[in-house]
């Protein structure tokens, strides 16, 4: 069991390595340093919510490293944590937020697999949870964030 103390500890590195995650996971031009960082930390922060967040922290951990892996053009690694994610939503019943982008994930790693049906079908799940998310802004940026997922990469 974790004191207070501890709890709130794992609780600000989770939340500080998520966003440094996002800011590499933005930048334009990563070195390989950073794309390396950027993966210890996608990890690091999933580690600390899972010792104190809950279904819902656990899913958008996964999320998140799956969209590191995905950034980094590595679809089996992306693939495998997005469709954690999912099963983490499904498991717990989570709402519609991190439903919508367990299949945003899902359809992006997808893209970066070359396998542009299972992205065209994940695309249709992502909107179909996204346009019953609640908050407006959330709604409103997951829309934003599913704009990006790249067509399906044509296979070699």
């Amino acid at each position: 069991m974790t004191s207070k103390s501890e709890a709130e500890w794992h609780r600000r590195m989770a939340a500080r390595l998520f966003n440094s995650t996002w800011d590499l996971v933005l930048k334009k031009r990563r070195t390989k340093e950073e794309s390396n960082t950027m993966i210890h930390m996608a990890h690091a922060s999933r580690y600390h919510w899972g010792v104190v967040g809950g279904p819902e922290q656990l899913a958008i951990g996964e999320w998140q490293i799956s969209r590191v892996y995905a950034a980094l053009g590595r679809p089996e690694p992306s693939l495998y944590h997005a469709e954690r994610c999912l099963e983490i939503c499904e498991a717990h019943k989570v709402g519609y937020f991190p439903f919508a982008y367990a299949y945003e994930a899902l359809a992006r790693a997808f893209a970066i697999a070359g396998k542009s049906r299972e992205r065209a079908a994940c695309l249709k799940l992502a909107r179909l949870a996204g346009a019953k998310i609640h908050e407006k802004d959330d709604r409103e940026l997951f829309v934003k964030d599913l704009r990006t997922v790249p067509p399906a990469r044509r296979r070699r």
